[in-house]
């Protein structure tokens, strides 16, 4: 009479119970690298750009002496001086590369000397480990699948809209960066990039 008791039977508790737990690992690793949620939730970011900052010089005038013109006047002892203004150096709007992606990109030299990346309006997907560079390569290029030697990182994606600024390193050469780039570091594609032109002198 043929065996008729079922393969898992066959098959050793122990062995079993180690095959479940592979398999719910598998699973927890799929979920870790993917994130399929992501596919359906949104971060929204609205930062605004750092605005130019006050330079207070004070008026005083020794006890005894005669008031100013200013002072007779009612201005007041305190007098502010405005910064220089941000300077925008470079834009370009965003072009799809894995998933849709719109909104503008913006260099920004703000009052204090620093430079600034500062997406605005932007709109793309969430993901998995998704930062944002500058590539010397065209956004027709960095948009898909290569960031190219010598690109510069700038952070993590803040939020998949919005407005937001990241830093741009401190002595970073320009001239030789030509795009910006939301880049999925897990798997190696970009998620859309702006090509950076600059700004009329």
């Amino acid at each position: 009479m043929l065996d008729r008791v079922p393969l898992l039977g066959r098959i050793p508790r122990n062995l079993l119970v180690l095959m479940t737990v592979l398999v719910l690992a598998g699973a927890g690793g799929g979920f870790y690298l993917f994130q399929p949620w992501k596919a359906f939730t949104s971060t929204t970011v609205d930062e605004a750009l750092p605005a130019p900052a006050t330079t207070a010089a004070a008026t005083s005038r020794p006890a005894g002496s005669a008031p100013t013109v200013a002072q007779t006047q009612g201005t007041p002892g305190n007098t502010s001086t405005p910064a220089a203004a941000p300077v925008e150096l470079a834009r370009g709007s965003f072009v799809s590369g894995e998933h849709d992606t719109s909104g503008t990109a913006r260099v920004v030299r703000l009052s204090d000397g620093g430079i600034v990346l500062r997406l605005e309006d932007l709109r793309t997907s969430e993901g998995p480990d998704v930062r944002v560079y500058l590539s010397k390569r065209p956004a027709a290029e960095s948009k898909a699948d290569t960031l190219g030697d010598g690109a510069v990182e700038l952070d993590h994606l803040k939020g998949n809209r919005g407005n937001q600024n990241y830093t741009i390193p401190v002595g970073t050469d320009l001239s030789q960066f030509h795009s910006a780039v939301i880049w999925c570091s897990r798997f190696s594609v970009g998620f859309g990039a702006a090509d950076l032109t600059p700004a009329a002198k």
